[in-house]
């Protein structure tokens, strides 16, 4: 494509490496902020919505509602990701997390059953649809965004920010979450004290929507040019283009499977199991939870720092068998414990096994795309993994509790990781030049 590789340099960045990443970055935190409050304060809302009579079956209900929101990520990344690679990141970054803050307001301000009947359970489905199209947007183009703004030499570190900071949401919705189980009674948290965590959520959201009209541009001028001019070629952001890359957008897709879903495993599902199981007090859970996450946010950088220095390759191959290793002991000991110190410890497992994966997942995915087709590319293969593995954990782990078969969804979370890991040692390019190298591709990059 010799049109796309003639592109003008970029402007001159206004803002530090640091400021770029921090604005590109929050987005995350906020999105999964509202993602996580969705999950960890359905025990409560979910008398608000569904008329079930047991607990298990109000959970299942509202997972429910939170896999179908993932149906929309990939037609959020395609729209978001058309959008990013034909008028700026910037541009798709600032509408996405307007779209998620409306959803956020939308849940805060739905009455329930009890007041308006089925139609509380269709407002709530929209809200989180919104969501779901908000979130596969930011995905992928924020992680080319990251990959873009960072240096030569840095950009495992800087890009593992993207899960810091998604990570970081989940805690702040831990903290929301802990501070309303301390000021408010069990029966003030179901009749209206879990409005609060979503309406924090939207303000937040608006927040970084000002902070985000700063930010540098990373899209070449000249590929904003070409997709207004249009011409022989296939556009910049589209799926004629995309097609031409079918190799590492399979290689995203696998990658994202196994990963995807040992990330909501680990950090979601454990969650709704420790408080269905009924064995440590559910304040307990969450502060076990708040620590656990915690050593994994930490985790980002410094494994990010790592990949820096002896490759992206050597910490997936760690995930993958990690993984296949660790997880029928982590989740069968999670199941039947009621030592609080023995669940922190098989979470910290789970958290340094995951980060293999989460912290170079961002960069490991942008390098295998030209900036033409880059947050489209890693965002729709992404977001499609994502709606069918990750989205899905929660629900099939509580479904096969519900079957009294536990050990079921170990096994299929095992088969998962052991399917990425192949994707990683057989198809993942090792040394070959990336997208973002020197020379490589002239767009997309300030390397």
């Amino acid at each position: 494509m010799p049109t796309l590789c003639r592109m003008s340099a970029l402007p001159t960045p206004r803002h530090s490496v640091a400021g770029n990443v921090l604005r590109g970055s929050l987005g995350n935190l906020i999105e999964w902020y509202d993602f996580y409050t969705f999950t960890i304060f359905a025990t409560y809302f979910g008398a608000a919505f569904f008329r079930a009579d047991a607990e298990l079956d109000r959970r299942l209900d509202a997972f429910a509602i939170f896999a179908l929101a993932f149906v929309l990520r990939p037609v959020g990344s395609w729209l978001f990701g058309r959008l990013a690679d034909r008028r700026g990141r910037r541009i798709s970054l600032t509408l996405s997390i307007l779209l998620m803050a409306g959803g956020s307001l939308l849940i805060t301000l739905t009455p329930g059953h009890e007041v308006i009947g089925f139609w509380s359970v269709i407002l709530l489905l929209l809200a989180r649809l919104l969501q779901g199209l908000s979130v596969g947007g930011e995905y992928g183009t924020s992680s080319t965004y990251l990959s873009e703004i960072a240096p030569p030499g840095r950009r495992g570190f800087f890009s593992s920010f993207q899960y810091a900071t998604l990570i970081g949401g989940q805690l702040a919705a831990l903290i929301v979450q802990i501070l309303l189980q301390t000021l408010l009674s069990e029966e003030q948290l179901a009749a209206w004290g879990w409005r609060v965590a979503f309406g924090i959520g939207a303000l937040g959201a608006l927040i970084v929507l000002w902070l985000r009209r700063g930010m540098d541009e990373t899209l070449p001028a000249g590929q904003r040019e070409l997709s207004r001019a249009g011409g022989g070629e296939p556009a910049p952001g589209s799926l004629r283009l995309l097609a031409r890359y079918w190799r590492p957008a399979l290689i995203v897709f696998g990658l994202t499977c196994g990963g995807s879903l040992a990330f909501y495993t680990f950090t979601t599902y454990t969650k709704a199991a420790l408080d269905g199981a009924g064995l440590i007090a559910r304040p307990t859970v969450s502060l076990i939870m708040f620590l656990a996450l915690t050593l994994c946010l930490v985790l980002q950088p410094l494994f990010g720092w790592l990949s820096d220095r002896i490759g992206r390759t050597p910490l997936l191959v760690f995930f993958g068998v990690g993984g296949i290793l660790g997880t029928w002991p982590i989740l069968s000991t999670l199941a039947r414990t009621d030592s609080p110190a023995l669940a922190f410890c098989m979470l910290a497992a789970a958290m340094v096994i995951i980060s293999g994966y989460t912290s170079v997942n961002a960069i490991v995915k942008a390098e295998l795309f030209p900036a033409s087709v880059r947050a489209l590319g890693v965002g729709l293969s992404y977001g499609i993994a994502n709606a069918l593995f990750g989205g899905t954990a929660t629900y099939v782990g509580t479904t096969f509790e519900k079957w009294g078969h536990p050990w079921g969804f170990s096994a299929y979370v095992i088969v998962i990781i052991a399917a990425s890991l192949i994707v990683v040692v057989c198809a993942l390019p090792h040394r070959a030049p990336n997208h973002l190298d020197p020379g490589h591709n002239a767009g997309g990059t300030r390397a």
